[in-house]
């Protein structure tokens, strides 16, 4: 453990668990103060426990003008991760209306009024971390709404890049290939995709989710003072091929 963090507020979205839960770990043993955002939940309230001091947990939903109004509030932020996302696999053909609503409402929409918000309360040093997916390099059957709002943060990562760099806030993106989540748990449960998945990353095995943690950690610290507009991909050589 270091104290790199020590002093900074952390907000962290979809921190109940998965990705969001290590990230906030993450953040935490390195000396930040953070705000993990969920909605209510026996695992978000464990979380919070395990933190004890340095946690100021919200529990609301992230794509409330609620929380945009709290983020307003705020003394100061010194490091946004926009994690919260879902995905709902289906042809492209049999992704009815609701289905691409919700996908961007959740994954696109409420990470930019999150950002919008996030930013007005930072100042020089500030970080900006959207949790992305290879998907939003590639292609892939099944996940064309996944794959467009993937893509869509991307383009929003390097568009914030420049357009803050002159206030000192450095924007990322940490873009994971399949990683052992609650989320992906069912898909990864089936022995032929799981064979694929497999096949398709060089490296011979899916991520975990502190590897997605480990790199959020290297932006949000000293070595990601030069980084900006960049997207880190943790995906086992998958995009390399």
């Amino acid at each position: 453990m270091t104290e790199q963090l020590a002093g900074k507020i952390a907000l962290i979205t979809g921190a109940s668990r998965g990705i969001g839960q290590a990230i906030t770990e993450a953040l935490h043993l390195h000396g930040a103060t953070v705000v993990p955002v969920a909605r209510p939940s026996d695992d978000f309230d464990a979380l919070c426990e395990r933190l004890g001091g340095r946690c100021i947990p919200y529990k609301g939903d992230a794509t409330s003008n609620d929380l945009l109004d709290y983020i307003d509030a705020m003394e100061r932020l010194d490091i946004l991760i926009n994690n919260v996302g879902t995905n709902v696999p289906k042809p492209m053909k049999a992704v009815d209306d609701a289905t691409l609503d919700l996908m961007l409402d959740l994954n696109v929409r409420t990470t930019y009024r999150l950002s919008r918000h996030g930013t007005g309360r930072m100042s020089q040093g500030g970080r900006v971390v959207n949790i992305t997916s290879q998907m939003g390099h590639v292609g892939s059957a099944n996940r064309t709404v996944y794959c467009m709002t993937k893509h869509a943060i991307e383009g929003l990562t390097k568009a914030m890049a420049v357009e803050l760099a002159p206030q000192g806030i450095r924007v990322n993106s940490v873009a994971p290939t399949f990683v052992e989540t609650p989320m992906t748990a069912p898909m990864l449960a089936d022995p032929d995709f799981s064979d694929f998945v497999q096949r398709m990353i060089p490296l011979g095995h899916v991520a975990n989710t502190m590897d997605v943690a480990r790199a959020v950690l290297y932006l949000c610290g000293e070595g990601g003072n030069m980084i900006t507009g960049h997207s880190l991909l943790v995906d086992g050589g998958w995009t390399a091929q």
